[in-house]
């Protein structure tokens, strides 16, 4: 896609780049370049040189720290973080509940919260889905029942990505009575870890790591003032937070990069296959891929567009949602089909350690199988993309 860039843009891009340049840690560029795992550790890390630079909170309100920045430059950077290889926001605080905070939330929770988010000083995690309440969300199950000044919670959230490592977890609960309507009886309620009655259970996933958790609460004593907003309208703040995941679910920029590497890939010479490029199913494969992506870049833009002015996502982010999961998995397939038989083998200690493999990097044979398996909840996490065609059908199509 072609971009008119005005010479302030130019000049902003140029920025970017000088930072990129000399401000990621090189180790953790090579990470990310060759889809080696990252740890918590390096996430913080490169997320505190965004907060020194005062770049960290792309899309928040210039006045709790956001940088102001117009969708061209939001544009210009996702392009150029995703070229040089930095990490995305870890997306639980900075993206997800923070709007939520700084939205709906009091004068002393935005006081109390919003610091440490930006800085990164504390690790944040969801609490929405639950063992019999994923699609359907509303029938959760977890209660919250009111105690004098607090909330005594009990109930088990699971799909908790990267629950093992939060100090916080944001959480639907139910405060109202067995009569009330589902949606009508939900809160958002805001929970320290450390408090007595949680556990966190790890749940393994296909590629071998653990990625997501099982969190169980047993009469967890958590104060009303963590609740965010009125008791009840918890359905209405998580609507809120789920158009800025799925907006962010999209990786335009991330799907152009490893389709720029599955290009580089295809003309290697490998067992006499030749440059997979002059295969016509393999290259017509591949072309319907970009038209889709050029698609969805538009769409991504009119939504950064619509953001910058101070505006939620509306039901654009269901269509970034699905196209966004469904091309970056397209991708995946094309990087398991590049590789073949030496897909076929999964020793997990090759994939996370293959940097004496003669091809390393996203969906090369040294790891397309655990990207692919990985990969393949995109489709459901952030709603499913049944849920979001419903969403489509309902707020865009009026059916």
């Amino acid at each position: 896609m072609n971009v008119d860039l005005s010479p302030d843009e130019l000049a902003f891009r140029d920025e970017v780049r000088q930072f990129l340049d000399t401000k990621l840690p090189k180790d953790i560029a090579a990470k990310i370049l060759a889809g080696t795992p990252t740890s918590k550790e390096e996430h913080v890390q490169w997320q505190q040189i965004l907060a020194a630079q005062g770049w960290a909170a792309v899309n928040w309100p210039v006045e709790y720290g956001g940088t102001g920045w117009t969708s061209t430059q939001k544009y210009i950077w996702s392009n150029e973080c995703a070229k040089s290889g930095a990490p995305d926001v870890v997306p639980f605080g900075m993206k997800m509940v923070a709007p939520v905070i700084y939205t709906y939330g009091s004068e002393e929770q935005r006081q109390r919260f919003l610091p440490d988010i930006l800085a990164s000083n504390v690790w944040w995690c969801q609490g929405y889905s639950e063992p019999n309440a994923g699609s359907d969300l509303a029938s959760l199950k977890t209660t919250a029942v009111r105690d004098g000044d607090d909330y005594l919670i009990n109930g088990t959230k699971t799909w908790t990505t990267l629950g093992q490592y939060a100090d916080w977890i944001f959480c639907l609960v139910r405060t109202g009575t067995p009569e009330t309507k589902n949606q009508e009886a939900i809160s958002f309620v805001l929970v320290n870890m450390d408090d007595p009655g949680i556990t966190v259970s790890p749940i393994i996933t296909l590629d071998g790591h653990r990625e997501v958790n099982e969190i169980h609460f047993d009469n967890v004593r958590v104060p009303v003032a963590n609740r965010i907003g009125e008791e009840g309208k918890g359905w209405t703040y998580a609507k809120v937070l789920l158009t800025h995941e799925r907006t962010g679910i999209a990786r335009v920029a991330h799907s152009k990069v490893r389709l720029e590497k599955l290009k580089a890939l295809a003309q290697e010479t490998s067992d006499g296959a030749g440059n997979m490029l002059e295969n016509e199913a393999f290259s017509q494969r591949l072309t319907e891929i970009e038209v889709e992506l050029l698609a969805l870049e538009y769409t991504e833009l009119r939504t950064l567009a619509a953001v910058s002015t101070g505006k939620a996502p509306g039901p654009e982010s269901s269509i970034l949602k699905i196209k966004g999961s469904e091309i970056g998995q397209l991708i995946d397939e094309m990087f398991v089909d590049l590789a073949g038989y030496y897909s076929m083998p999964f020793i997990k200690e090759q994939f996370v350690d293959g940097h004496d493999q003669p091809h390393v990097g996203p969906g090369t044979a040294a790891n397309s199988a655990p990207k692919y398996f990985n990969n393949r909840k995109a489709s459901i996490y952030g709603g499913s993309n049944e849920i979001q065609k419903n969403i489509i059908c309902k707020a865009v199509l009026g059916l």
